[in-house]
């Protein structure tokens, strides 16, 4: 037996959205129903499942492994948009960081 995070609590909700965003990407409100990619730095609603025809499915909770870009540890920590992935922050909300994968830049944590 393994470790295995997959599906834990995960609740995704589709929304439109302005432009094409990229799967693993963070998400943050952008009006009324409509969600737009994070600037570097801003904390996040969500991450991008899938993107097309106007239209994101964002997961909003539940275990979700992103793109690592900066320096995260494992336990509670401040997220926030780093780019195409997440990083530590300030100004970000706090999620429990179960895994960090250096080797593949990967980061997974609990929404």
């Amino acid at each position: 037996m393994s470790v295995s995070f997959c599906g834990f609590n995960e609740n995704t909700a589709t929304f439109k959205a302005n432009e094409e965003i990229a799967k693993g990407t963070p998400v943050k409100m952008n009006g009324s129903g409509t969600v737009t990619a994070c600037a570097d730095g801003e904390a996040f609603c969500g991450i991008a499942n899938e993107c097309s025809g106007g239209y994101a499915s964002v997961q909003l909770s539940g275990a979700v492994t992103a793109k690592l870009s900066g320096s995260v540890e494992a336990g509670f920590a401040n997220l926030v948009c780093g780019g195409e992935g997440v990083k530590s922050g300030a100004e970000g909300r706090e999620y429990l960081v179960v895994a960090v994968n250096e080797a593949n830049s990967t980061v997974t944590f609990i929404m």
